[in-house]
Parts: C-alpha cells; structure tokens; sequence
C-alpha cells in the first residue's frame, strides 16, 4: 500500500533535514566544543528559554513539544514531553533548568547557552533527561495521566541515584506529585533489575516499556466537547439526548445522548462508540470515574464536558451555554436521502452495482460490490437484495404512509418522549400486521424458495440514511433470522420494515431534520450463520492507539457479537501490520483464549490482512478517495463459520 511508502518517506525526510532545534545541536559540537556562555540561573531565564518551576499542567504544555521532530531522540517521537537538566544533582543545592522543548530540543547546545559545563569530552556535571506525559496510563494515584521521566538511552544511574532525581523533580513540579514514574531505557535496564527489590521497597513508581498497554485507565473513544445534565446510567434511566452519561457497564443499544463516560473499558467498535461518532459527543473510558471527585461531585449537574487524546475534562456549565450549544447543533434546513424506487424487483447481490445504493441500501451494494474483488468462493456471501420498492409499496397499501405522515407532524407528541415512544411502538406493530400485496408476496415466495428449504435466513436492515461516509447508522434499525418453522418469509420482512420506525432512529431523524418520509427500508437477505466458532470487526487503520501500519481488530468468541457484546463479554483487542513482516500485537487478551494465543489462527490473520489490503484499496477507488488519505478507513464485520472458514458480513466506511 502506497501510504506506507508515503509516511516512511515523510519520516526519512524529516530525520535527514535539520531542524532548527538540530541545527543547535550540530553547532553546539557534542561536549567538547561551542562556546559556553555566562551562566544563567534557572529562576533567571525568560519564559521562551525555560523555568525553574512547573506549577501546573497548563506550564507544562506551553513548554511541551509533541511531534516527529525528536532530533536524536526517536523514542520522543509523537510523545508530548519537557526535556530538562539537573544541576548539581544529588545535593542540596540542585537546581532544574526546565527547557522550553518548543523552542530547544537538544540538551548540549542549551547547556552552552546557559552556561552550564559540560565536562569536556567527559560527562557533564548535570544529568540530562526528559519528562513525557502519557495521558491513556494509569499514575500512581490511580487516575488517568501519568508523566515519566528518564535519562540519556545509554545512561545508568543506581535506584539511589534515581531516588533523588525523583525527589528533585516532584519539588520543583508540583503537578507530578503522585503521577510520576521512573522510565529506564535500555542503558539503565540492567542497573534497575539489579535494583529492583529497593524500588518496590520504597515504592518508587516505575513504567516499563510493556505497561504502555495493559495499564490503561483512559481511552478517548471519540474526542470533542459537549453540554448537558451528567446522570448515571442505570437500568431505570433512559436518557435523553441532553444527557452526558456515565455507563457502569456498556448497554447493547443508546439513544440519542450528549455524551458518554463509561467506568468500563471499551472498544471503539462497539455500537456505543459508534453511535457517539454519528452523533459528534465525546466519548471516554475513565478507569474508576465514579471514584474520582472531579466527575462524582458533578452528577445531577449541567456540565460541559472534553475528551481529548491530553486527558478530559469536566466542569459545572449554565442553563444558557447548554441551550445555545444545542440550538447550534442542529442542521438549519430539512435533508431528504435519496430514494430510487425503479427497481421493483429483487436481484442476487451478483447483479447489484456499487452505485445503486439509492435502490437498496449503502449495506446491500457495498456487500454485493465485495463479489468483484477476486476473493475466495464462499469469503462473502451469496444472497438477494430486496430494493426500497418492496417497502414503499407495501406502505402505501396498507394506507400505512398516512399514518407516518401523521406521526412525523404531530408537534405536541414529540414534546412528549414517553408519548412518542409508545405511539411509534404501536406503530410498528401494525406494519407487522399489514398485508403484503399480492403482487409482493409472490415476488417473496419465490425469493423464499431460492434458499435450501431447511435454511434459515438473515434478513438484514438496508436503508438510505445508514452506512454513509459522515454517517454510519450503526444499531438504528434491527436485522432479524426467517427460521424455517417460522412460515412465510413475509413476516420476518415486515418486522425489518417495521425497525424503521424504532424510536431512536425516528430520534435521530428528527434531530438532524432528516424528512421521515423519505427515508426508505431495503433488506439484505443470505443464509445464516449458525455455530461460528468466532466473530470480529476490524478497521483499515489503528483508530485507537494510532500506530502507522497496523489494522484495528476486535474478535469474540462463538456467536457473542463485538458491537452488542454481553456483559462477561471479553473480546480480544489486536494490532495486525499491513505486512507479513510486521506481525501482529495482541492488546488485549480475551479470557476466552488459550495463554499467548490470539482467538484468530496464523492462517486466519493472514487471510485477514490481505483481505482488509484489498477491501481498503478497492472502496478508496469506489469512494474516489485518496487511498493514502489518513482520514480514509474501511470497518468491515466478519465471522470464523463453523468449517473453520473466514466470512466477511459487512463493510462500511469508518466515520472519523
């Protein structure tokens, strides 16, 4: 894949310029040359060149770089961090010099200008090292955002050593007391597994490389801002869409809410996630929130709320900023999705075209444009698209359209949530009791009898307002199985025809002034899975952790699904690279599996990445999107079938 190329070009590039930082660097000459000048004491220096003090974290991010230009120091990269210098360690009359890393990335030529010796060709009298703050790991204190500090890649300082610095550096920032960590890198790994059992004596923090994933205490799912009252989710709450949530546990389906805090971890494939991206509300694990006292004391109260990939924040807001944040999130004009009802009979997926989504559904095309990218028989399934005709039809027989239209105007009702809840419910009963018009039924008793008499048959939601870029529709309308004692195949279509009227999608809607009425129902039919042995979704890119080269995957177990997952759920989290060579890396392991296991064979992930390769470059053509573009990404559902065979259901644009 090209973007590959792109990015390592773009790094290479970037390592062999130098930076202004590195120009420095080079003129400073290592430690033996350069000019030194007079010496200035850290409390001395303007702001531009340094501190003596960091105070808060505001400090610390007008000090910070985070970006690729690391100089030397390529473990930096991406990474926000201060570099600093300790004069005179170890006594009492040690000073910090905290440079401003924006402006000076190299510690040999900052040292020169303010005129700290640097021991000849020796080392110097200081000691140099970095503070980097890690915001998704879990600090000492138990909350999310931890900072770590360590030292040159080859330096190796004794826990004594280390345990002054620690001090040094918590006394001259006060914001690291309880969230900072000693970081050994290579140099100083031997001298502290040496030490070891006298930092757990004194319960000196430390972080090592292998933390960086398994002690997460904050993910931001999907960052933004919002307003609205903070309510705990609860079994008898049903939250409306001024309401930011904070979820004990993850529900299978949410309405239209203002925001989410989940106290559990979660994937950004969930239907929660997803249904946060569609909305635009920040979404957040936060390891033990209802512990922490910055959301506790805030329950009950008008808030607005932050996520951001730094940390979130959460603070008390007024009536008048939560009205006008609202008031400018909704569309000023009515939207209608485009609905083409000249194809009125049903087709195999076969002879469905990509650009007939208008016909039958952004699902149904794009599954069906999956038959033309030279996959294995069987990789995606055979099966019949039931185009938006069937629907529009059957509506208007039943007189049932008339009734929609008297749903969708009535002002009073939607003032009245409970109201409309219970009209829209009595509604969908009735299109389950509608008539199919002859001419119909007949169409789907044939479609019926194209399947094996003893299969069953999915029937899947495809509508127009579901499965867009911009827009994923995920979890708004149901997909139900036709079982073979179940009669005609009539009734199960009907129960999908009759999810278009769910109230959290008529929510949705009606938020986003989408006009009701053209909103149409097609379905997407194969036969069903039964017995797989595992099933997942995966991304194109890392849309969580952000590692170049690497797909995003989730798997389950069995039958239990990654985006509605039950409650003892574990899913598997896993890095798979773009390229053999890359391998794979098993982020979080799912209690289901054998030790050291991934729930996917070697074989599996191998089909896996050159399928998700080819899916991604073949929908960027599609989409006319540039397959480079990093805001560009395909999720795609699949299944391990009961033979041990990989099976890919659905593939949809990623909404970033």
């Amino acid at each position: 894949m090209k973007r590959t190329l792109l990015l390592a070009l773009v790094s290479s590039m970037a390592l062999l310029e130098p930076t202004p930082a590195q120009r420095d660097e080079n003129r400073g000459g290592g430690f033996g040359g350069g000019e030194q000048n007079e010496r200035i004491e850290p409390e001395d220096l303007e702001f531009s060149m340094g501190v003596a003090v960091i105070p808060d974290r505001e400090t610390f991010e007008k000090l910070s770089y985070q970006g690729l230009d690391a100089g030397r120091d390529a473990y930096l990269a991406g990474i926000e961090f201060v570099k600093f210098i300790i004069d005179q360690p170890e006594t009492d009359k040690a000073k910090v010099y905290f440079m401003n890393t924006k402006n000076y990335r190299g510690h040999p030529p900052y040292m020169s200008m303010v005129g700290l010796s640097r021991g000849g060709r020796g080392r110097p009298s200081g000691v140099r090292g970095a503070l980097c703050y890690l915001p998704r790991l879990k600090a000492p204190n138990g909350e999310s955002g931890l900072y770590i500090f360590d030292f040159q890649p080859r330096d190796s300082y004794t826990f004594e050593q280390i345990q002054s610095y620690y001090d040094t550096l918590i006394s001259k920032a006060p914001l690291l007391k309880d969230k900072l960590a000693f970081h050994p890198l290579e140099g100083n790994l031997d001298q502290y597994r040496e030490d070891k059992a006298k930092y757990e004596a004194a319960k000196l923090p430390v972080h090592l490389d292998a933390d960086k994933r398994t002690k997460i205490a904050y993910l931001p799912l999907n960052p933004g801002e919002s307003f609205g009252l903070l309510r705990i989710l609860d079994d008898d709450l049903r939250p409306s869409p001024r309401d930011i949530v904070i979820c004990k546990t993850l529900p299978n389906q949410m309405p239209r809410i203002a925001g989410v805090i989940s106290a559990v971890r979660q994937t950004p494939l969930s239907h929660v996630n997803l249904r946060a991206i569609q909305d635009k509300v920040p979404n957040a694990y936060i390891d033990g929130a209802l512990e922490q006292t910055t959301v506790n004391a805030l329950v009950g109260k008008l808030v607005h709320y932050r996520v951001t990939p730094q940390g979130f924040s959460l603070r008390e807001a007024t009536k008048a900023e939560v009205d006008q944040h609202f008031a400018a999130l909704r569309p000023a004009s009515a939207q209608s999705p485009k609905r083409d009802l000249s194809i009125t009979e049903f087709r195999p997926l076969k002879d469905i075209r990509f650009d007939q989504s208008a016909s039958f559904g952004v699902k149904t095309t794009n599954l069906a444009a999956m038959h033309d990218f030279g996959f294995p028989e069987g990789t995606v399934p055979r099966g019949f698209g039931l185009p938006f005709y069937f629907y529009d039809t059957f509506m208007k027989y039943n007189k049932f359209d008339a009734m929609a239209d008297e749903l969708a105007n009535d002002a009073e009702l939607k003032k009245d949530r409970d109201a409309l809840e219970r009209a829209l419910k009595k509604f969908r009963k009735t299109i389950e009791g509608g008539d199919m018009p002859d001419e119909l039924y007949a169409a789907l008793t044939k479609l019926q009898k194209s399947f094996p008499r003893n299969q069953s048959i999915r029937c899947r939601s495809s509508t127009n307002n579901e499965d867009l870029p911009g827009f994923s529709g995920a979890g708004l309308y149901d997909s139900y199985t036709h079982k073979p004692d179940e009669g005609h195949l009539s009734n199960t279509i009907q129960q999908v025809f009759a999810s278009l009227w769910n109230f959290r999608a008529f929510e949705e809607r009606e938020f986003y002034r989408i006009n009701h009425q053209a909103t149409a129902m097609g379905v997407l039919l194969h036969p069903n899975f039964k017995g797989e042995k595992a099933n997942g979704v995966a991304v194109t890119e890392d849309i969580l952790y952000e590692s170049q080269g690497f797909y995003y995957i989730n798997t389950q177990i069995g039958e239990d699904l990654v985006t509605n997952p039950d409650e003892e759920s574990s899913p598997e989290e896993l890095l798979l690279g773009w390229y053999e060579r890359d391998g794979s890396e098993i982020v979080r392991r799912s209690r289901e599996a054998t030790e050291g296991k991934s729930l996917l064979s070697e074989e599996h992930l191998a089909e896996l990445r050159r399928h998700l390769g080819t899916i991604h470059a073949e929908f960027a053509d599609l989409y006319d999107e540039d397959m480079e573009d990093l805001k560009f990404a395909m999720e795609i559902e699949f299944k391990i079938t009961k033979d041990d065979r990989l099976s890919i259901k659905q593939a949809r644009p990623w909404v970033f």
